[in-house]
């Protein structure tokens, strides 16, 4: 079997056996792909740290016919971000992207964008920027990305330019205006269609607007994921309850 390549971010690995591990990656070239390293458990193994959450590596790996698993053969560390799961927000944050991403791309579904999001994501995070509004940038691409972003300058029903209050429709695929709207349930936050223009146009790293309310943009997003993805993802039921629990 030829030996294969690409360019990877590890989402998450765990043990399987004794001494291997299945590892998730998230490819340039082919998307999420599923692989087994062998011996990733033994002391001084070829892997070292490449294995750990978020490293971004070169991989090397066989790859049976009609098989999802590979096998991975080296990894090689282009950069590592352990660094970032010594703040707690952070890890949190980075467990809660890779259970997203593995939730709505199926394996081998290649999206150059998602993989440069992904590396943007972390270099701003690396550079100190907030938690909250990493997060909040994430949820808004991903939305946009799998085509859930509704459009928050038009109501839905009436077509009018939306210049007050709004609210997301029941399926959260619009939004309707004061004068159409059916139930006041999902409140669109003041701002919300100046920050889509904003994250369509800026990096994550550069500072964002100091008067939106990243919670309240944070919960209508995560709406609209989780009625598409129609169930909360663990590590945001995670949150929640720690943040309950926090009050």
């Amino acid at each position: 079997m030829p030996i294969k390549k690409c360019e990877a971010f590890v989402l998450r690995s765990f043990p399987v056996g004794e001494q291997d591990k299945i590892v998730f990656l998230l490819s340039r070239e082919k998307g999420i792909l599923q692989g087994i390293a062998k011996g990733a458990r033994k002391f001084n193994n070829r892997f070292g740290s490449s294995l750990e959450p978020f490293s971004y590596i070169d991989v090397q790996y066989y790859e049976k016919e009609k098989k999802e698993l590979l096998t991975l053969n080296s990894c090689d560390l282009k950069k590592s971000f352990f660094n970032l799961h010594h703040n707690y927000d952070t890890s949190c944050l980075l467990a809660y992207i890779a259970e997203m991403v593995e939730n709505f791309y199926p394996p081998r579904h290649k999206d150059e964008t998602l993989f440069r999001l992904i590396y943007a994501l972390l270099q701003a995070l690396e550079k100190g920027q907030s938690p909250q509004w990493i997060g909040a940038y994430f949820e808004a691409w991903l939305a946009k990305l799998n085509g859930f972003l509704p459009n928050f300058k038009k109501c839905r029903r009436c077509r009018a330019k939306i210049t007050s209050s709004s609210w997301l429709t029941m399926k959260r695929d619009g939004v309707f205006c004061h004068n159409c709207t059916d139930t006041k349930k999902y409140p669109v936050p003041i701002g919300m269609d100046e920050f889509i223009t904003f994250i369509n146009k800026n990096h994550p790293a550069v500072a964002y607007p100091q008067n939106l309310k990243l919670k309240e943009v944070r919960k209508l997003l995560q709406e609209i994921l989780v009625f598409h993805l129609e169930r909360i993802p663990k590590s945001l039921l995670f949150q929640r309850n720690t943040s309950l629990k926090n009050e």
